[in-house]
């Protein structure tokens, strides 16, 4: 029981350390929306930008190919033990999607450029990063358990009996 403890422990712990690394990543590709300061405050200076989208799309393809590699990498390293593994990618990917985030949404990295046809003597800012599409946050968690499934599936089809149902004999592969 010990060991499957560990293994779930160490899965949701890697996915934990790979979602904030994965938020400085995000924080540093995503470009940012010109906001226009303001008496009421900041609004967007260009309503046909498409900086909002483009946050929503590193966000997905950042935890999704991350999603990908921690679904393969769990299935061959965590061979002994699947179950506490799946879950572990599971609850470590909610985990790391909710990491990548903040961290993304709370570090600005790099250089922001805002770019914006601004009349003289207003000031442009850059946005914060923030997801319009609350539904990428599944790529992570979504994506690492499919995937895991799907190499488990063709492993174990590989393997089965079923799969010569006469007899035959298996391939020299």
């Amino acid at each position: 029981m010990t060991r499957e403890v560990r293994a779930f422990a160490v899965t949701v712990l890697t996915l934990a350390t790979l979602g904030a690394a994965a938020g400085l990543l995000w924080s540093g590709l995503t470009p940012r929306a010109p906001y226009q300061v303001t008496a009421q405050g900041a609004v967007l200076a260009d309503p046909t930008t498409q900086a909002l989208i483009a946050a929503d799309g590193w966000f997905a393809v950042i935890t999704g190919g991350l999603g990908l590699a921690c679904g393969g990498v769990g299935w061959f390293v965590g061979r002994r033990w699947m179950l506490p593994v799946v879950l572990g990618l599971c609850a470590g990917g909610v985990l790391a999607a909710m990491l990548t985030l903040w961290v993304g949404s709370t570090v600005t990295i790099g250089g922001v450029v805002v770019e914006a046809a601004a009349p003289p003597g207003v000031t442009i800012v850059p946005g914060a990063l923030k997801l319009t599409a609350s539904g990428v946050l599944v790529a992570w968690p979504l994506l690492s358990v499919g995937f895991f499934g799907l190499l488990e599936g063709m492993h174990g089809y590989r393997e089965s009996p079923l799969r010569h149902p006469y007899g035959e004999p298996a391939d020299p592969l």
